[in-house]
Parts: C-alpha cells; structure tokens; sequence
C-alpha cells in the first residue's frame, strides 16, 4: 500500500482544479440555500492540489475518528501490549462489559475480543443510531438535553438501559459506536493511558496532526482541555438532523468512535502517514483494510478502515479506483487511492448532506482519474 515512486501525474491541473471548483461551487450554492457554510475540501494527486472552503478550518470529523482508535489498537497490539483475540472480560474491569452482551439470558461478553469490536462484529448495540427501549432516540435526547455531559460509563450504561445486542459475537456485522466505546476503553487499560493522551502520541504526532484534538478532552499539541468554554477552540458548524451541536455539552457522546476535531490537511496527513507506514505495519494495515463486511452497496467495512466501491452505488461507476479510509455521519470523508497517489479530505457539516457530499466525492475521483489517463 506505499505509494510508490512512479505514479502518474494529473495532466492540465489547471483545468482539472477549475473543473473542480465548479463541481463543489454548485454544490456550495445549494448548500447556502440550507443555511449551510461552505463545505471544507482537499484533493491531492501527483500534480494536483484542490482545496475550497476555510482549509485551516477546526471541524468534528465524527467516525472518521474510528479510523485512528483502530491504528492505536493495532498499535498496541504490535508492541505486544493487547492480544486483539483476548476477552474482553479479560481485559476491562467488569461494570464495563456487564449486561452488554446478555441474549436469551445468555451473556456472550466471554467471547467477545477487541478484533469483534474493530470489526463491528462483537453483536453490540449502536447507541448512536440503535432501537432503544424506555428512552428516546439517542440523537434526539442529543437535541432535547443539550447541556448533558456524557462520559464513556454514560454511553456504556445507555446501551446496557435501553438497548439490546443485536447478535452473539460473529455472528453478524452490525456497525457499533458502542463497541468503540469498549475498545477505546480496552486501549486506554492497554495503554495505561487516557485516549487522547494516546491518540496525540500515536497518530497526531507521527502524522504531523498539528491542529488535531480530542474534544472535550485534549486541545491541539496535547495539553488536557479544561473545564473553560473559553479556553476550547471555535468549530465548524454541524448538524445533527435539524440540530446544531457544535457548542453543545452534548457532542460529548463522541469519544473512541468520533471525537476527534481536525482540518482537511491534516485529514490529508492521517491518510498519508498511515499508507506510508508511519503509524502501523503493512501487516496491520493490510488487516484494518481487509473488507470483510458490506456496511452500504458501495461501502465495505475491514477492522477500522472502509473500502470504496463506486461500482456498488451504480455500475456505470465500476471502472474507479477502490479508496480506502473513513466516513463521519456529518459527511466527513478521509480517503486515499495510494496506487494513485489520491487523497481526499471534506467536511459537509451535517447529518442530511451525505449523498450530496458523496457526489462531490466521486465527481472529484472521476476528474482525477480523467486526467491520470490522460
């Protein structure tokens, strides 16, 4: 997966970043009339640099943080410090796992491992978009209790009140911001240290994340964020259905499976540093890529990392190159075609701009590869 040395060069970059601006412009205009800010985008390729909207930006990538809690995991785990086929009863203090994994009066939590939870196969329940039983629809108490501060056991315990797994453990893929609750958890008993503190040495770091920070927990460079709303950098807008979280106490429900801010050139320097071997083996990237599991028609999930294939959005679209990398809810993309030299980083700020977002996303892949061919 390392780039290599003799990749093609766009040709008439010029045109090609004009066709660009004219593909997110049209799409911007009609974000406006939502009230939506302009979409932040980066597109790199061998003789190519595209970027529109504010590029210094800070935005909440959402689950595109999956990405980099799964490269500490892998992390670990090559250091000999987390066996990924372990218990996670072995693993996690019991009020962590207890209660998550009872089906038919049966607890499957023993055989439940961190590789279930990279690769949403552990059978829990996802207490960001899951069926709940006594209590509203998670997003929705996002929206209703915005001032509520939530911490991992409050997440866990929402899940273990209100929810059910959903299978026995590897049994069935079913996407879990629970699960990576647990393995962020299972990386910090690990790691000996708080995730934050984890994910600036072992992915902002070495990737030269500089603006990077876990929200509510760090500030950019690694200090501990404090209690001050003041001291707590501005982010972008972003909307959850119709509501607006940016300075809410409710993001908060963001940790291990999103709660990273960043900007899209250092979403360019994760995707970059990590085909380029700086943050795990070729031997553990080859694993988080591995697609195992359809997550949409066109999406596939490996354990961490997300495989593109346009052909299964529409089969006029078969021909492009598979990227690799992760999606945010929010319309938060990081992906690359390292066989290419391609890196794309956006940010669309909600919820309802998805399919939108993934238009731009692949007008801009077929305007690269137009012009690698040519």
């Amino acid at each position: 997966m390392e780039l290599g040395t003799d990749l093609r060069t766009v040709a008439h970059p010029e045109r090609v970043a004009a066709a660009m601006a004219h593909v997110v412009g049209t799409a911007d205009r009609a974000r406006r009339r939502r009230g939506l800010p302009a979409a932040h985008v980066l597109v790199r390729a061998p003789g190519l640099e595209f970027s529109s909207g504010d590029r210094a930006g800070l935005f909440h990538a959402a689950s595109v943080g999956k990405a980099m809690t799964a490269v500490l995991a892998f992390r670990l785990a090559e250091a000999g410090r987390l066996d990924l086929d372990a218990p996670i009863t072995s693993l996690l203090p019991r009020g962590e796992w207890r209660g998550l994994f009872v089906r038919d009066g049966r607890d499957f939590a023993a055989a439940v491992t961190p590789r279930h939870l990279l690769s949403h196969t552990s059978g829990a329940a996802d207490y960001f978009l899951g069926r709940t039983r006594g209590a509203p629809p998670f997003e929705r108490l996002l929206a209703e209790e915005p001032d509520t501060r939530w911490t991992p056991d409050d997440l866990l315990a929402f899940s273990r009140d209100h929810q059910r797994p959903v299978a026995e453990p590897g049994r069935r893929f079913s996407y879990s911001d629970t699960g990576y609750v647990l393995l962020a958890r299972v990386i910090e008993e690990a790691g000996q240290a708080r995730l934050g503190t984890q994910l600036h040495a072992g992915v902002f770091e070495p990737a030269g994340m500089s603006s990077s920070f876990l929200l509510f927990h760090t500030l950019p460079g690694g200090a501990p964020a404090t209690s001050a709303p003041a001291d707590h950098p501005d982010i972008a807008p972003l909307w959850l259905g119709g509501f607006e979280a940016s300075r809410t106490q409710s993001l908060s429900c963001d940790w291990g499976g999103g709660g990273v801010v960043t900007t899209v050139d250092d979403l360019d320097r994760f995707t970059r540093a990590l085909g380029e071997g700086f943050l795990v083996k070729p031997s553990s990237l080859a694993q988080m890529r591995r697609p195992l599991h359809r997550f949409r028609p066109g999406i596939h999930c490996g354990a961490g990392l997300m495989e593109l294939r346009y052909g299964g959005f529409s089969p006029f679209l078969r021909t492009l190159p598979r990227l690799i990398g992760h999606l945010g809810v929010t319309g938060a993309h990081a992906f690359t075609a390292p066989e290419l030299g391609l890196r794309i980083a956006m940010n669309f700020h909600s919820t309802r701009e998805m399919v939108r977002s993934f238009r731009v996303h692949i007008r801009l892949v077929q305007l690269v590869a137009a012009a690698l061919e040519g």
